[in-house]
């Protein structure tokens, strides 16, 4: 037999732990009361049966891992000349808009995904068999025919998929037969593909839809015809960066299997997680796109190894107007605030909103701040292991841009990277609409302007998102800042004994 009291007694002193967290589960009702109380006053909590404490914990390892992933530093893809191709995707959603349909077709909806870097299988429309023929020549045999349709949406359904042509005979025979099964206005020609060996890949799906309350939201997993039978995907919110992008993949069971099992070579999961980061910035930068479903998307190992070898995307009905459009629920990166401004007689800055993969270049920003800016910013000399502990940053880059908005200035100082040099915040205060801003610049570069810059966009931003005012407090000593304010048309307030200056700009009217 236990003995639950002096258990309880035992486990006390482990209520400190802070590293480890303890749950207990006291089974024998009124017989183990006395050594439940003793946990409870110690503020380890007790369930009445394992199973329970067991869901607890797990519930909690699932919130823990996935705040990690919230405050893990995350990268972006590298930028490639010309992605994304934002003029030619606007192009390609204005065509379909402008002609009154909502359905893309199959060789737009891919071409839409290859002006977001996305890589598809090369895709011919041939109106005749004759251009069928000549399609399936250039591209080489063997060939698969499917239906080019502005209306049918299911290809396979309704006969319009033809397999392994390897003549030129049996693509004049497809194309006919094609057009036989569909008939009508259903029939807007075919599409001529070179058949992909999928014998050492998986298929996936990647696709959006909306949601009445969360508006787009992501899914990815398990692909091909069996989608609906397997039912192994996992969801997510645009737009993702490359930590949120695999937390996805890693809630899927095909996920174990793209690393690689029974000899098989794994995927190239860096690629796949680029491949979905980009697709979520396709989803948020183009609202007019209600659903994509891309399936299958063909992962096999190897570079090069991504293709979508069908995809399909409809837009919302042209009769919804621009600003009924659906919002993601997470604001998107606002590519608006970007700008650049000169700095001196042959150098240009660039004025950006923060982003979480910036926390590296602030880490050393905040070394090069002399003792008296510090003091100056936060009214105390914070040390610098403070101001970039991982925790501070994270929250400082990862930041929510509907309730506040940050701007750094960014000078070049290599080919592959950039130097902050200057940080400018605008947070929303509760319950008011009105906001209240800070300011740093790094020492060697105070008193050229960009402090003054960076407040006037700040300005700009006020206005555009709404606000009714800024404000600021500012220390007394801090005669800099002050004249900048003044500058911008700030009023300051001053007060006898006060250490701080009020600094307002009304915004309305």
């Amino acid at each position: 037999m236990t003995e639950p009291t002096k258990t309880a007694e035992h486990l006390r002193p482990y209520a400190r732990d802070n590293d480890k967290p303890i749950l207990a589960s006291w089974m024998g009702g009124d017989a183990v009361a006395s050594g439940e109380k003793i946990l409870n006053e110690a503020g380890l909590p007790t369930f009445a049966y394992p199973d329970t404490a067991a869901r607890v914990f797990n519930h909690m390892w699932r919130y823990s891992y996935n705040l990690r992933a919230l405050y893990e530093t995350p990268s972006l893809p590298e930028d490639e000349e010309g992605i994304p191709d934002r003029k030619a995707a606007a192009s390609i959603v204005q065509d379909t808009h402008e002609s009154g349909r909502v359905l893309m077709t199959e060789h737009a909806s891919k071409a839409l995904l290859s002006a977001y870097g996305i890589p598809t299988v090369e895709t011919r429309v041939a109106e005749t068999p004759e251009e069928a023929v000549a399609a399936a020549q250039d591209i080489g045999h063997p060939v698969a025919v499917k239906l080019h349709s502005t209306s049918i949406t299911h290809k396979s359904d309704v006969g319009g998929v033809r397999l392994g042509l390897t003549s030129d005979a049996a693509v004049e025979e497809a194309f006919r037969t094609i057009d036989e099964n569909i008939g009508g206005e259903g029939f807007d020609g075919v599409t001529v593909q070179p058949m992909i060996d999928r014998s050492d890949g998986y298929e996936l799906i990647i696709g959006s839809s909306m949601d009445e309350q969360f508006g787009p939201v992501l899914l990815f997993g398990s692909g091909g015809q069996l989608v609906e039978v397997y039912q192994d995907r996992a969801l997510g919110l645009p737009p993702l960066n490359r930590t949120l992008a695999r937390r996805m993949m890693e809630q899927t069971k095909i996920y174990e299997a793209l690393q690689g099992v029974r000899g098989r070579e794994p995927v190239d999961l860096d690629a796949l997680e680029t491949l979905l980061v980009r697709f979520s910035q396709l989803v948020v930068e183009q609202p007019r796109v209600k659903e994509i479903d891309v399936n299958p998307l063909l992962a096999r190992p190897g570079d090069d190894g991504l293709l979508a070898l069908d995809a399909r995307v409809v837009l919302h009905p042209y009769t919804k107007d621009d600003d009924e459009l659906p919002t993601p629920a997470i604001r998107p990166y606002p590519r608006q605030y970007i700008g650049t401004h000169p700095m001196g007689d042959d150098e240009e800055i660039t004025i950006r909103p923060i982003r979480p993969e910036d926390e590296p270049k602030l880490v050393t920003f905040h070394e090069r701040l002399s003792e008296r800016s510090v003091y100056l910013r936060y009214a105390n000399l914070m040390k610098l292991e403070q101001r970039v502990a991982h925790n501070r940053l994270a929250r400082i880059c990862f930041i929510d841009y509907d309730r506040e908005m940050a701007l750094v200035a960014e000078r070049p100082v290599e080919e592959d990277d950039d130097q902050i040099i200057g940080v400018g915040r605008l947070t929303k205060q509760p319950g008011r609409n009105e906001a209240e801003f800070a300011m740093l610049v790094i020492d060697e570069f105070q008193g050229e302007g960009i402090g003054t810059e960076l407040l006037r966009r700040l300005v700009e931003v006020g206005e555009t998102e709404g606000l009714d005012r800024i404000t600021a407090d500012i220390l007394q000593q801090n005669h800099a800042m002050q004249r900048v304010c003044e500058k911008l048309g700030f009023d300051l307030v001053r007060g006898d004994g006060r250490e701080m200056v009020k600094a307002v700009k009304s915004l309305s009217g």
